[in-house]
């Protein structure tokens, strides 16, 4: 489809193209009445500033994508920059990198603004609720891949892992080692987790019937400090009611945990992804984990086809997951 020009969005608006301009680059005098018709007509256009178009030669395209994640601070994050980049690379591509915070509104700033470059295509882990508003992106030629967890509003190219099978894998190993009040700690907000407490949900009934409501640790954010919270106010219930085992649903929820719990707690605990130096604490730490480094270069290999010309309707890869027995998650009750 044929990228609308800022001649049509000045026609449409009824100003010059110098006053379109004006308003795209951020100048304050253009008044607000006359910059409401205009963003109103570039709205109804779909038209993006081409910035760019002013380093291509005539005919050159762009080979810049763009990855745009949650948290930088996450390791799991930097590993998938990691598989993005080299696939990337091996196929002439540089990579724009960029972080949400997991704000919503920052995503959107985030995602218009890689826009307007004219990158080649976008890569996102998803944190809002409606991607509608890039089908008209998607029309023009700009492919989108999310990653770890699927939009709304936009049928795209995803890539997951089994966050469903990885958390019942978790939670099974623990009822195996003994285990049967078993706590978990979730971001209640993310499909991710969702996702992982289904799983848990799904081993500990198949194992006990009910799920006691008191060893399900429901947080806002999923922040380190939510978590240690959690798990303290777990470890403070009457003893007959105390877990004697812990499945916390990321690894920054297992770094509160494990805060929480200290050492000589006795507790047991199988964190879903790892993290640096799990494997060093003086009780190894067992995780259940999916390889964020494949996941970014699969969803490269799906975005660099689709910027070839591969057409068909979207595809959804779920990659696997695999536990690591360490230690902490075959203590015994």
């Amino acid at each position: 489809m044929r990228t609308p020009t800022m001649r049509e969005v000045a026609a449409l608006a009824g100003v010059s193209i110098k006053t379109v301009s004006r308003f795209v680059n951020g100048d304050e005098t253009v008044s607000p009445a006359i910059a409401e018709r205009v963003r109103a007509a570039i709205d109804e256009t779909g038209y993006r500033r081409n910035d760019l178009a002013r380093s291509l030669r005539p005919g050159q395209r762009s080979t810049t994508l763009a990855l745009l994640v949650g948290d930088l601070s996450n390791p799991f994050y930097g590993s998938m920059a990691n598989g993005v980049m080299g696939v990337a690379r091996a196929h002439g591509h540089n990579v724009v990198l960029a972080s949400s915070d997991e704000d919503p509104q920052a995503e959107r700033r985030g995602i218009d603004d890689l826009l307007g470059q004219r990158v080649a295509g976008l890569l996102i882990v998803p944190g809002a609720m409606d991607y509608g508003y890039l089908g008209r992106e998607v029309a023009q030629g700009t492919p989108v891949v999310f990653l770890d967890r699927p939009a709304l509003g936009l049928d795209a190219d995803t890539v997951l892992l089994d966050n469903h099978g990885g958390a019942r894998k978790a939670t099974e190993h623990l009822i195996a080692a003994g285990h049967r009040r078993i706590g978990v700690l979730v971001a209640a907000s993310y499909h991710t987790t969702g996702r992982r407490l289904d799983g848990y949900l799904e081993a500990m009934r198949a194992a006990f019937g009910e799920v006691d409501e008191a060893l399900i640790a429901r947080l806002e954010h999923g922040t380190r400090a939510e978590a240690e919270q959690a798990a303290v106010e777990l470890l403070a219930l009457p003893p007959d009611r105390r877990p004697t085992a812990l499945f916390t649903t990321t690894n920054f929820l297992t770094h509160g945990a494990l805060r929480a719990m200290g050492p000589g707690q006795g507790l047991a605990l199988v964190g879903f992804d790892d993290f640096p130096f799990a494997d060093l604490l003086p009780t190894p730490v067992t995780v259940v984990s999916g390889d964020a480094y494949e996941m970014g270069r699969e969803a490269c290999r799906l975005l660099l086809a689709r910027i070839a010309g591969e057409s068909g309707p979207p595809r959804r890869v779920e990659l696997g997951t695999v536990l690591t027995p360490r230690g902490s998650g075959e203590q015994k009750p």
